[in-house]
């Protein structure tokens, strides 16, 4: 998350990428850096131990996804702070 909200603050298009049990954490930590819409894309959990056959599989999953959001042609999973508000 850090990474990504630092990239995006030097404008530079980003995609946190976040897993399951980091999800809540996710949120806060874009909440409390100002940048609570940044888009994010949860991942399975978990990711440390996999195999490269195994994060090839992935990253062959989720790359199409990943330029979609980063085209703004698809959102994050994360809803949008905005909608979360009602506003």
């Amino acid at each position: 998350m850090r990474d990504g909200i630092q990239l995006a603050l030097r404008n530079i298009p980003t995609v946190a990428l976040v897993t399951e049990p980091f999800w809540q954490q996710g949120d806060l930590i874009a909440l409390s850096s100002g940048m609570p819409d940044i888009p994010r894309v949860r991942l399975p959990h978990p990711i440390a131990g996999s195999s490269a056959s195994e994060m090839a599989a992935l990253a062959d999953e989720i790359a199409p996804r990943l330029v979609a959001v980063l085209n703004g042609n698809e959102s994050g999973d994360n809803e949008p702070v905005a909608a979360a508000r009602g506003s």
